[in-house]
């Protein structure tokens, strides 16, 4: 016979402050292992699971058959289809890589202009964004900044301008792994969500590149090329907010930082600015070392390659085909004949076992455990297909292809861990009762709770790198949290991924990155650190208030 269990929110017969101190007890743990211990990631995860394991059977009573159900739910959900999509885009960043593809798209790009501040648009901020969107989990910031010290940039303006610029298109990234990861923890709409993920982003994009400019070289230097961030955050905003509104989070990335390119190299074709900037323009006093003096032209004794249209195309390739499969995918005609392979069933042990108890929610309703192995429509299969059909346009041979897959998944083992661990860790704290434990809590703030909730999801990736990690820590209680107060649960859950993107700049992994491609030293990693910190919490606080709008006066519906 199936027995029902009721969660618990108070603990010890305490109240909500000490119960909540109780339930937070292993994501602290986490945040103390990343930060302060310096552990590796995939440590602190499995540090955090284990803790929250403990806490839901002593303190909440959970027995470790639903406990260890929790568990190894989250963590299937970890693998599929998460790192699924990982894994492929992966592979197709590879493939491009191997077969040389990708040397022709940096070179292509790098010879479109001479300008510092138009090289730092199309690299930091476009490509940058599309590279997010194919790839993601840091391959943006390595790959953008070091092809900007590629092209003369010193390693501390090339990290800081990337890092800045890593911020707008993180909430779609690995081509919308975010938003997904959030509709899957949360169970609201992925739609809905992607929706209002993009217009939460849409204006921080508009401004973005003109603030990156601003903040690097100056308000004269960002006045001359202002035709430049105008096209550039213009475009790159209104098609994030069409796509992510109208088509999904998969493509959101993709089409609007290749749309961004276009308009920069059309308008380039028109429009040159008066001044040329050669150097790396007036830093910030934080940002500038002792020895960070930038050539003009640092490799200017090497020819610069030229490749015919034809050669550009095919570079580009593997790309378009991504955007080919993932545009069927997600045509729902199409869609409805890949389900017919797809496989639901309710999580053994779980499913319909937990009752969701009053304060949290109105009246007691079981909660619902269905896992659907959709392994033909899911998104990551698009992006196997796009891998594939890449692989054989290209010409590549079956033996280097098997040998991209094999070291991919090798690269992966302890990212795939800690993803596994982090989603197992938060379907642990949701079973249990833990996430509403501190949803109780966090719904004192009351009337001023929308301006906190990005602030709650900025700590989230800051500490743990990932927007993806944050929304499955604090996505559920997010939406506790909004539901208790009566603020839209679709926009609070949206906030979190939104303000949790600010926080990427001063990941101590995003940094980490950054320093390893652009070969920094530790002293220039702790300038770039407070160099990015500011701009991290001043965009941080912009977004609570954007919140604060859309919860008070224009009611995102």
């Amino acid at each position: 016979m199936t027995v029902v269990w009721p969660q618990p929110y108070y603990l010890f017969s305490h109240g909500v402050g000490i119960s909540a101190l109780l339930a937070m007890t292993p994501t602290l743990l986490l945040l103390f292992l990343l930060a302060v211990k310096r552990k590796p990631s995939w440590v602190a995860a499995l540090s955090g699971l284990g803790a929250t394991m403990v806490l839901v059977t002593l303190a909440y009573g959970m027995s470790w058959r639903h406990s260890l159900s929790a568990a190894a739910y989250g963590a299937c959900f970890g693998v599929f289809p998460i790192s699924w999509i990982v894994f492929w885009s992966l592979v197709l960043y590879e493939i491009s890589v191997r077969t040389g593809k990708f040397e022709i798209i940096k070179d292509s790009i790098g010879s479109i202009t001479s300008d510092r501040r138009l090289q730092a648009l199309l690299i930091a901020f476009a490509f940058g964004a599309f590279i997010e969107g194919c790839a993601g989990f840091g391959t943006p910031v390595a790959v953008a900044a070091a092809m900007m010290v590629g092209l003369g940039f010193s390693s501390l303006y090339a990290s800081s301008i990337c890092l800045l610029a890593n911020t707008a298109p993180v909430a779609f990234g690995s081509i919308g792994i975010p938003v997904i990861t959030l509709a899957g923890i949360t169970g609201l709409s992925l739609n809905q969500l992607s929706g209002v993920v993009g217009r939460l982003s849409a204006p921080i994009s508009l401004f973005l590149p003109a603030y990156l400019i601003l903040v690097t070289s100056g308000l004269a230097a960002t006045i001359e090329v202002w035709p430049a961030v105008l096209v550039c955050g213009g475009v790159f905003a209104a098609v994030q907010f069409c796509v992510s509104n109208y088509i999904g989070p998969q493509l959101t990335d993709i089409l609007s930082s290749i749309s961004a390119m276009g308009a920069l190299v059309l308008l380039l074709r028109f429009w040159k600015p008066t001044n040329m900037e050669q150097q790396a323009g007036t830093l910030d006093d934080s940002v500038l070392a002792v020895t960070d003096t930038l050539p003009a032209e640092r490799a200017s004794d090497k020819p610069k390659p030229s490749y015919t249209a034809r050669e550009i195309w095919a570079a580009w390739m593997p790309y378009a085909l991504l955007v080919i499969m993932v545009l069927a995918w997600g045509y729902q005609p199409f869609v409805a004949v890949l389900n017919k392979a797809s496989l639901s069933f309710a999580w053994p042990g779980l499913h319909n076992e937990i009752l969701r108890m009053p304060p949290v929610v109105q009246t007691p309703v079981a909660y619902g455990a269905i896992f659907n192995f959709n392994w033909l429509s899911a998104a990551g299969t698009s992006c196997m297909f796009a891998s594939l059909l890449a692989a054989v346009f290209s010409g590549m041979r079956p033996k280097m292809l098997g040998e991209i897959i094999l070291a991919i998944a090798k690269k992966l083992i302890r990212p795939t861990t800690t993803v596994a661990s982090m989603l197992a860790m938060a379907f642990v704290m949701n079973y249990s009762g833990a996430t509403g434990t501190l949803g109780l809590a966090f719904s004192a703030s009351g009337p001023a709770f929308p301006f906190f909730s990005p602030i709650m999801g900025w700590l989230g990736v800051f500490l743990t790198g990932s927007d993806t990690s944050s929304n499955a820590l604090f996505g559920n209680l997010q939406v506790v949290s909004a539901t208790r107060l009566g603020f839209d649960p679709v926009l609070i859950a949206g906030a979190n991924s939104v303000g949790g993107v600010m926080g990427k700049m001063i990941s101590l992994q995003t940094i980490a990155v950054a320093a390893a491609a652009t070969n920094m030293t530790v002293a220039e990693q702790s300038k770039l650190f407070r160099f990015t910190l500011r701009h991290s919490v001043f965009l941080a606080l912009v977004v609570g208030v954007e919140v604060m709008l859309y919860a008070y006066v224009f009611h995102i519906k």
